[in-house]
C-alpha cells in the first residue's frame, strides 16, 4: 500500500486550493440580545459565549434561549444514509448520535438552545484477551472526570441529557449525571441490538475461536456466524450483560424515563425516548427538580433490588457503588448486597441466565424495568416515594404503566412476533419459583477469600446441582498469573475434569481488574470443561456462566492468600444457591487432606508465590488508577477515587 502512494500526492494541491484562501467573512447578521445589566453582570465568558453562538449559526434573537447540554458516548462516522465513513469501537455508541438529534431537535422546537458534546467509549467486546481490557475498567473513571469537566464547561447549562449504552461509557455517564446535584438531568438509554433471524447471539459468537481449536465447529461456520451475530448496527449487546443491566439499574434509579432501557436500537420507539427526554429535562428545570431529588439512598436501594430481580451483570456491584460515591450518597456494602439478593427473587429469564435464554430487546417487549418493578412494588420491595426523571414519583409512574396502552401493545406485540408470552419472560415471584429461578449473586468466603469474592449462582450448570440446591467441587488448583496462559491451556487441552483454574495477578494492581469472558465463554462451551471451577481475583463479563468465582479479595499482589497457591493444592468450593452461602477454601495439600481452619494456617504460614507480579504490559496509566481506588476502598467500595481519603494518605 505504501508503494502505490506517492509522495507527491502527499506534498502537493491542487493550486485553485491557493487561490481561494480569504482571510475575512462577513459574520452573521443581527445582533446579540443583550441588556446594559449583562454587560455589567455577567462573566465575560457568558458574553462571549453568545458570540461563538452567533458565529456557529444559531439565531441571534434565540441567543438568550435556556441552555443545555447533551452528552453522548458516541462514536463512528455515518453517512446520512447510515453507511459507515468511519467505523465505532462498537455498535453500542454507533448510532447514539441519532439520539442526540432527536432530543436536540426538541430541545429547539421547545424555545431551548441544546448544546452537544461526546467522550467515546471503548468495548469490552473487542479487547477481550488484548492489553486492551486492561484499560476498561480504569477508563470508567477517566470518562466520568472527563464528562463532568465538559459539564462543568458550560456554566450557563440548565441542565444534562447523558445518551450512552455500553459496560463503561454507561456507567460513566451516570456518574457523570449523578454529579449534578441541583440541576436536572435524564439519562437516554441506548438500548440493544437485535437477534439474528438464523445465527448466535453476540455473547455465544464470542467463543468460535476457543471452539474451532477443539474441533466442534468449521471454519466456514465461524466465519458465517461471525458475520451474521450483530443483525443490526447499533445498540449494546442482546444479552443480559453489564451494558443491558446498567441501562436496566439506570432506569430503576429513575435516572431515565419509564421503559425505555433495553429499546431496540436504531427504531421509532427509541428514538422517541429521546423526544420524550428532552421534554421531561424541561419539565424537571420547571418543578425544581434536581438531580440531588432524584438519585437518594432509597432510589439506590431500588437499584439494587431491581439488579437482583433481573439477574444483572455482577460488575454493577461495582458501578452502583461508584454511582452513589459520585451523588454524595453511602456506598452500599457487601453486606447490603447479600441481604439484597436473599430477599428479592429473580423473575426474568434472559440470556445468560435461562432457562429459556430470552434476548434482552424481547425482555424491553415483554415490559422490561417497569414490568419488574410491578411484581417487586406487589412484594412490598421498593420504594415508591422516590422521585424521578419523569417528575413523577416511582409509585406514579407504575400506575401508569400498569394500565398503559404501550404495556398491552407491547406485549401483544411479542406474542405476534417470536410466538412468546410475556409472562414467560418477566415472571411473578410463584412462577418464577415454579420455574426454578434462584436468587442472582452470592458472595462466598473462606480462607481464600477472607475480603470477600462473587458469584452468579444461577449461572452453573443446573446438572452440577445437588439435590439440596447445593453446588460442590473440590479438585487440584491449575495456578495461572496471565490470561494468556490459561486460555492457552484450555484450547490446548491441558485442563482436566475436576480442575480449579486459579487466575491471580488479574486484580486492579496485576491487570487492571481485567474481564476474563474469553476464558469463561470457551470453558462453557467445551464439554467436559462444565466439570471446571474458575477463582480469580479479576472480574467477569455479565454474559459469563458456569462455576466461576470473581473479585477475590485481596488480590493477590495485595497480600492475598490466593498468591500463595500452588499447583496441585486442594481446593472446596461450596455454593448453596437457595441460601445464597458459599466458601472457597485450601483443604488439602498433595495426598493430605484438612479443615478449612487448618488451611487458613498453612496459607498464613506460607510465603508469596515468588512469581507473583504484574503483567508486564499492565500501562502505567493503569497502575496509578489502582493505587488511587485502593486507598479509596478497593473493589467493594466501587473502584472509585475517594478524593478524601487519597489526600489524607498523601498527605500522612
Amino acid at each position: 500500500m505504501s508503494e502505490a502512494v506517492g509522495i507527491e500526492t502527499i506534498l502537493n494541491s491542487d493550486l485553485s486550493l491557493f487561490q481561494a484562501v480569504k482571510t475575512h467573512a462577513r459574520g452573521p447578521e443581527g445582533a446579540l440580545p443583550i441588556t446594559p445589566e449583562m454587560l455589567v453582570r455577567q462573566p465575560s465568558g457568558n458574553l462571549f459565549g453568545l458570540s461563538q453562538n452567533a458565529g456557529m449559526g444559531w439565531e441571534p434573537g434565540r441567543l438568550n434561549d435556556p441552555e443545555y447540554l447533551i452528552l453522548s458516548t458516541h462514536g463512528g462516522v455515518r453517512a446520512a444514509d447510515g453507511t459507515p465513513i468511519a467505523l465505532g469501537f462498537h455498535t453500542g455508541h454507533w448510532e447514539v448520535g441519532l439520539l442526540v438529534t432527536e432530543a436536540a431537535r426538541e430541545l429547539r422546537n421547545l424555545r431551548a438552545t441544546p448544546f452537544a458534546g461526546a467522550c467515546t467509549d471503548p468495548c469490552d467486546g473487542r479487547t477481550q484477551g488484548t492489553h486492551g481490557m486492561m484499560d476498561s475498567l480504569p477508563y470508567r473513571n477517566d470518562a466520568a472526570v472527563v464528562l463532568r469537566r465538559l459539564m462543568r464547561s458550560l456554566p450557563t447549562r440548565r441542565g444534562v441529557l447523558g445518551v450512552a449504552t455500553c459496560d463503561k461509557g454507561l456507567p460513566a455517564m451516570m456518574m457523570a449525571l449523578a454529579s449534578s446535584g441541583a440541576y436536572p438531568s435524564v439519562l437516554i438509554p441506548g438500548g440493544v441490538t437485535l437477534l439474528p433471524e438464523n445465527g448466535e447471539d453476540a455473547g455465544k459468537v464470542q467463543t468460535i475461536g476457543a471452539r474451532y481449536s477443539q474441533h466442534q465447529i468449521t471454519l466456514e461456520y465461524a466465519a458465517e456466524m461471525g458475520c451474521r451475530a450483530c443483525a443490526s448496527p447499533g445498540g449494546g449487546c442482546q444479552f443480559l450483560g453489564t451494558a443491558a443491566t446498567a441501562q436496566a439499574v439506570a432506569e430503576a434509579m429513575g435516572l431515565s424515563l419509564p421503559h425505555t432501557a433495553l429499546a431496540p436500537s436504531g427504531q421509532d420507539i427509541w428514538l422517541d425516548a429521546a423526544t420524550r427526554s428532552a421534554r421531561a429535562m424541561l419539565r424537571m428545570t420547571a418543578l425544581g427538580i434536581g438531580t440531588h431529588d432524584v438519585l437518594t439512598d432509597a432510589a439506590i436501594h431500588n437499584a439494587m433490588v431491581v439488579h437482583a430481580a433481573i439477574g444483572g451483570s455482577t460488575n454493577l456491584l461495582l458501578h452502583i457503588p461508584a454511582v452513589a460515591y459520585s451523588a454524595g450518597l453511602r456506598r452500599p456494602t457487601v453486606e447490603d448486597w447479600t441481604h439484597t439478593n436473599r430477599s428479592v427473587p429473580r423473575l426474568v429469564d434472559a440470556l445468560p441466565n435461562g432457562p429459556k435464554n430470552f434476548a434482552t430487546v424481547q425482555v424491553f417487549l415483554a415490559g422490561g424495568v417497569p414490568e419488574v418493578m410491578l411484581h417487586l412494588r406487589n412484594a412490598g420491595l421498593l420504594d415508591l416515594r422516590v422521585m424521578t426523571a419523569s417528575g413523577t414519583t416511582l409509585g406514579e409512574n407504575l400506575e401508569w404503566w400498569e394500565h398503559s396502552d404501550r404495556r398491552r401493545i407491547l406485549k401483544q406485540r411479542l406474542r405476534d412476533l417470536d410466538g412468546v408470552d410475556a409472562e414467560e419472560v418477566i415472571m411473578s415471584p410463584d412462577r418464577a419459583r415454579s420455574a426454578g429461578l434462584t436468587s442472582t449473586v452470592c458472595f462466598p468466603s473462606g480462607n481464600l477469600t477472607p475480603d470477600g469474592s462473587v458469584i452468579k449462582s444461577t449461572s452453573i450448570d443446573p446438572a452440577l446441582i445437588d439435590a439440596d440446591g447445593v453446588y460442590r467441587h473440590t479438585g487440584p488448583a491449575r495456578v495461572f498469573l496471565t490470561e494468556e496462559a490459561a486460555i492457552a491451556a484450555i484450547k490446548q487441552g491441558s485442563i482436566g475434569e475436576g480442575d480449579v483454574m486459579a487466575l491471580i495477578c488479574s486484580g486492579p494492581k496485576g491487570a487492571g481488574m481485567q474481564e476474563i469472558y474469553q476464558i469463561t465463554s470457551a470453558l462453557k462451551n467445551l464439554p467436559y470443561c462444565r466439570h471446571v471451577a474458575v477463582i480469580t481475583d479479576a472480574r467477569f463479563s455479565g454474559v459469563s456462566t458456569g462455576a466461576c468465582i470473581g473479585h477475590v479479595s485481596p488480590e493477590a499482589l495485595a497480600g492475598g492468600p490466593v498468591g500463595r497457591l500452588r499447583d496441585g493444592d486442594t481446593i472446596e468450593i461450596v455454593i448453596d444457591r437457595k441460601q445464597l452461602h458459599g466458601s472457597v477454601n485450601l483443604v488439602g495439600e498433595g495426598d493430605e487432606r484438612f479443615t478449612p481452619e487448618e488451611g487458613a494456617m498453612r496459607l498464613a504460614a506460607r510465603s508469596p508465590r515468588p512469581d507473583l507480579a504484574p503483567h508486564p504490559g499492565l500501562p502505567a496509566d493503569t497502575r496509578l488508577w489502582a493505587g488511587l481506588v485502593q486507598a479509596s476502598g478497593g473493589v467493594w467500595g466501587g473502584c472509585v477515587y475517594d478524593v478524601d481519603a487519597i489526600l489524607q494518605k498523601l498527605q500522612g
